[in-house]
Parts: structure tokens; C-alpha cells; sequence
């Protein structure tokens, strides 16, 4: 097992950019990627710092990639960086043009906390041809679709507009225009004691109601780092279930 850190240039956001990464023991044989999203305040190093991602896939033939994202809810800002294009044209080819990675959407999964559930669940929804499965931790599941948050409403009208629901970044809307038989599989967890856990609560319902098929679970817990520690080794497994002999 290898870890990385690597630096690159973005022809996306036209700047240097970091990224960390986990490679498997044998890279001889192609290896799946997780690719792994932080949240609003954190960057590409905090799912390294403050859980044990690489004891939890040190016997797994797969690779775990930890893009940074800034501030961005990995959008295309309507007024900024266009970081949804980042992740999805230059991370993903960096990754499955400089590693052996099962480059096609059998052997690709992705998760996050946070802005980076939401940004994960986004991602997986809008781009089902990428991914087979997507896992949210404590998402922010109602960005893009609610009112913006009065404290953040300057930096969030930046990235979603004046009124964003409906809009491209909308996961209602998404979720509604989707097509049921090409989404990958989903997973949703959150504390019962986390802020969130009412968007958390209000998605799953709109997934019910739309008959898209997902998991959903409550635990103990509130919006912190002892919380995604634990599950983030829930998620593995389900990815790895979904993708089967590959990893």
C-alpha cells in the first residue's frame, strides 16, 4: 500500500491543485478508486487526519482518491470556479491516466461529509454513467434546493444563484428527471443529533417518493469526525458489495 500526495495543474480552474490518494498493495492488476469528498471547512488532507481510512482499506485492492474542493459544494459556480467540472473531467482522468484504476463505472464509487455528501450525491445522480454507487455521511442535502442559509447567503448566491431551487444543483430536481434504471446504488447516514439530519430525513422521503431505491440509517450522533470514523467503514462495505470481484 502506497500513500500519496499529489500535485497538479487544472486546466478547469486554471491553477495548482492537491490531491491524496491511497494505492492498493498490488497495482499490477487494475484496482477500483473510492473517491472520497470533505466538507465545507476542511480540504483534501482531513479524511487522512481525523479517521483511519488507510488501516480501513489496507487489505482492500481498491484506491481511495481525496480531491480538494474548496468552498464550492463541488458546483460550477454561477459566479466562480467551475469545480463539478474539475472533479469530473481533470480528477477522474488524472487518476485513470496516471494509475492502473478500473476506468469505467464498475470499478468508480464515491462518497463524502457534509457539502461533500451533498457534493458526492450530486455527482452520482447527474453523472450515473461514472458511478455505481454513492454513499452520503451526514449530507447537506438540501443545498442547492432550500433557501440559502442567512450566514453563508453571500458565498452561497455566488455558487447557486439567487434561486437555485429547480436549478442544476438542485438533488430534488435531479433526483426527479433522473432515469431509476441507470442510478447507481445509493446510501444515506446521519446522526439523530446532527443538524442535518432533518435534510437527511427530507431527501430519504423524497427518494421514497419517487421509488428510487436506496439505504438509509440513523445512528447515535452528532455533526463530528468520531461519527464518520465509524460509518465511513459502513460505506466501504457497501461500495465493495456493489462492486463485487473487483475489489
Amino acid at each position: 500500500m502506497a500513500f500519496l500526495q499529489i500535485q497538479h495543474h487544472s486546466e478547469t480552474l486554471m491553477k495548482a491543485c492537491s490531491m491524496y490518494a491511497i494505492l492498493p498493495k498490488n497495482s499490477d492488476k487494475p484496482y477500483p478508486v473510492m473517491y472520497l469528498l470533505h466538507g465545507l471547512s476542511d480540504d483534501h488532507t482531513v479524511w487522512h487526519r481525523w479517521t483511519r481510512i488507510e488501516w480501513y482499506v489496507r487489505n482492500l485492492h481498491m484506491s481511495v482518491v481525496m480531491p480538494d474542493g474548496g468552498r464550492s459544494f463541488y458546483c460550477d459556480a454561477v459566479d466562480g470556479p467551475n469545480y463539478e467540472t474539475y472533479i469530473m473531467e481533470d480528477v477522474i482522468n488524472f487518476i485513470d491516466t496516471h494509475f492502473n484504476t478500473v476506468s469505467e463505472r464498475s470499478g468508480r464509487v464515491i462518497g463524502g461529509l457534509s457539502m461533500g455528501g451533498y457534493g458526492a450525491m450530486k455527482l452520482a445522480l447527474k453523472f450515473p454513467d461514472k458511478f455505481c454507487s454513492v454513499v452520503s455521511h451526514s449530507g447537506a442535502l438540501g443545498a442547492g434546493h432550500k433557501p440559502l442559509r442567512s450566514d453563508l447567503s453571500d458565498e452561497l448566491r455566488l455558487i447557486f444563484g439567487e434561486n437555485p431551487t429547480g436549478g442544476k444543483d438542485d438533488l430534488y430536481a435531479i433526483a426527479e428527471k433522473a432515469d431509476k434504471t441507470k442510478l447507481p446504488a445509493i446510501r444515506i447516514d446521519c446522526g439523530v443529533d446532527d443538524f442535518l439530519i432533518e435534510d437527511n430525513r427530507l431527501y430519504h422521503r423524497h427518494l421514497n417518493d419517487l421509488s428510487i431505491k436506496h439505504e438509509y440509517e440513523e445512528f447515535p450522533g452528532i455533526h463530528e469526525w468520531d461519527f464518520w470514523n465509524e460509518h465511513i467503514q459502513e460505506a466501504i462495505a457497501f461500495h465493495r458489495k456493489v462492486m463485487g470481484s473487483t475489489c
